[in-house]
Parts: structure tokens; sequence; C-alpha cells
């Protein structure tokens, strides 16, 4: 079973996602900030992350780049979910260490297919 780690601090949100991904067949583990988001990937070793950009403790930016210096983390796929959806944000998430990013509000058969995407990146 696919093991989904989604960050993300908006109750209405994690709540949402996380019985639509389960639904679909997927194991879905809860981090409500960046710090504990960093610590469950590195204890949860999921196949892929659902990182919002806009945490406590410690924000998505800092979160994607500490899991990429990680060895054993730096090869998760990591898919933002953020409501910077402006002309260089993309960019900006990228450089941070994400993979690919999904604006917010969350379309999720989208989202489905970029989850596919990444875990099949991932395997290559």
């Amino acid at each position: 079973m696919t093991k989904i780690l989604l960050v993300e601090d908006h109750e209405e949100l994690w709540d949402f996602l996380s019985r639509r991904l389960r639904r679909r067949g997927f194991d879905v583990v809860l981090a409500h900030d960046g710090q504990q988001g960093v610590d469950m990937a590195g204890a949860e070793r999921p196949d892929v992350i659902l990182l919002d950009m806009n945490l406590p403790v410690m924000d998505g930016w800092t979160a994607a780049r500490t899991l990429r210096g990680n060895p054993d983390t730096a090869r998760i796929p990591i898919i933002a979910l953020t409501a910077h959806a402006m002309s260089g944000d993309r960019d900006r998430i990228l450089e941070a260490g994400c993979d690919d990013y999904h604006p917010k509000p969350v379309d999720f058969p989208q989202l489905l297919a970029q989850i596919e995407a990444a875990m099949l990146a991932a395997e290559s």
C-alpha cells in the first residue's frame, strides 16, 4: 500500500484530503507543522509527501530543504500544496526541493495524477 505523508495545518483540508486518499487505497499519515513533517518523514518513510508551504514551527520551504539535505529522505517525492500560484512561485517551490506543486484549492483528480506521476518518476 502506498504511504502518503500529508503535512498540513488546516484541519478542514487535512480531514478532506486524508479521507479521500484513504478511500482511494492510500495509507495516510498526518503531520500538522513542518518540524513534525520532517520528523515523520524520517520515521515513516512515506512514498510521497504532500507538503503545505505555509506551516507553523517550520515552514514548508525550510522543511523541503531539510528533507532534501537528509540522505534518508532526499529521494522521497514532495508535492507542494500552496495558495502561492503567482508567477515565479512554481520556480521558487522547485528550487526549495519540491518535485511538483499543486495550487489550492485542491483539484483532487489532478492531485491524484500528480501523486501517480511522482511515484512513477521515483521508481525510474
